[in-house]
């Protein structure tokens, strides 16, 4: 066996792991273990995303009217997360293999500081051989704060560990050009920077899980651009994991070709970051031109037109063009009341510099 990557980041959708009625594949969960077995001992540094805790807990508890949606989460959660891990740590002990659990919210995210504590747990996880098991603490998130799907946290997770790959499992082998029930229907098999596909993407949501393919795609792309390959493929196949990491196997699925060139770790975060954004800069056409180029270029106070909301030095923010189109994100240089000071002038500090700017 030729492999691909050494390392790998691996997310297994609800629809993977649960059958029909909602209860736990565990026949499948055991496939995909001896897959992840066989790479992980041939020196692959993996990391699994899986869902699956929700519709275990509800395979476990049923459905009580007395319960508001969140708190019938929170519990299934709970009690899922408890069973969903057994299975894992029954099934890996049997390969020789230790694993560990690690719960996170999005929250986790918001801070350069927790997120580098969660990538140091991780990294002293794969330096001693045991492979991280990450999930979302649904327990703690409340609807505003959770991560879109299991599919937007397998993107951080890739994207903070530097992974060569992602591979997002779910229950069909990919985009198709078409509705996916039907037959003359084909699997888009390489989807380049740049490439519209938008026309394709189903709006639907999945059955057991929170996401759908308009998640998937758009992790897919933003993952792409840091230079990370993604694939969408069926997990339900007989061996997909061996077949997607050899090098001489052709297999259907959906591949998002990973940009060339570094991008930082900080870079990295950044990109993730939008949604943990304070405030908002406006700047200029000649600002949004420049900042839109082949060359990297910092935001200086000149090419800014307003600054919206209240934040601090180094938090984040939102960069809109006139028009109001987001040119991306940054991690700001000044406290809002000196960017509103400084708005406009000449000969000033960046008010985002290069280093600290993710642009879309």
């Amino acid at each position: 066996m030729s492999l691909k990557f050494k390392k790998i980041a691996v997310k297994i959708g609800s629809n993977v792991l649960t059958r029909s009625d909602g209860t736990l594949d565990v026949t499948r969960m055991s496939a995909l273990v001896d897959q992840i077995a066989v790479l992980h001992k041939k020196g692959v540094e993996i990391v699994m995303i899986s869902s699956g805790a929700v519709a275990s807990g509800r395979s476990v508890m049923g459905i009580s009217k007395k319960m508001d949606v969140v708190e019938q989460r929170q519990l299934f959660s709970a009690v899922g997360q408890a069973k969903l891990i057994n299975h894992y740590w029954d099934l890996f002990r049997d390969q020789g293999i230790t694993v560990g659990q690690v719960l996170t919210t999005k929250e986790n995210f918001g801070s350069r500081r927790h997120y580098l504590n969660q990538r140091n747990c991780m990294r002293v996880m794969l330096e001693n051989k045991v492979i991280p098991i990450v999930n979302e603490n649904d327990t703690v998130s409340v609807s505003e704060l959770m991560f879109t799907d299991n599919d937007e946290l397998s993107g951080l997770i890739a994207s903070m560990m530097d992974m060569e790959a992602l591979i997002i499992l779910s229950n069909i082998d990919g985009i198709y050009n078409g509705s996916p029930a039907d037959p003359t229907s084909k699997v888009i098999r390489q989807v380049e920077k740049g490439q519209d596909i938008s026309d394709f993407i189903q709006t639907s949501k999945s059955t057991f899980g929170r996401g759908g393919m308009l998640t998937k795609t758009s992790i897919a792309r933003k993952i792409a651009d840091q230079g990370i390959d993604v694939y969408i493929a069926n997990g339900k196949k007989e061996n997909i994991l061996l077949q997607l990491s050899d090098k001489k196997t052709d297999v259907v699925c959906t591949q998002f070709v990973a940009s060339t060139g570094e991008v930082s770790s900080v870079k990295k975060w950044i990109a993730h970051s939008e949604g943990f954004a304070k405030g908002e800069i406006h700047v200029n056409e000649n600002a949004a031109k420049a900042l839109s180029g082949d060359k990297a270029v910092s935001l200086l106070p000149i090419g800014a037109t307003k600054i919206v909301g209240e934040f601090e030095k180094d938090d984040i923010v939102k960069i809109f063009d006139l028009n109001g189109k987001s040119l991306g994100v940054g991690k700001v240089q000044y406290d809002s009341d000196k960017a509103r000071e400084v708005v406009g002038k000449k000969n000033q500090k960046p008010l985002v510099h290069c280093d600290y700017l993710y642009l879309e």
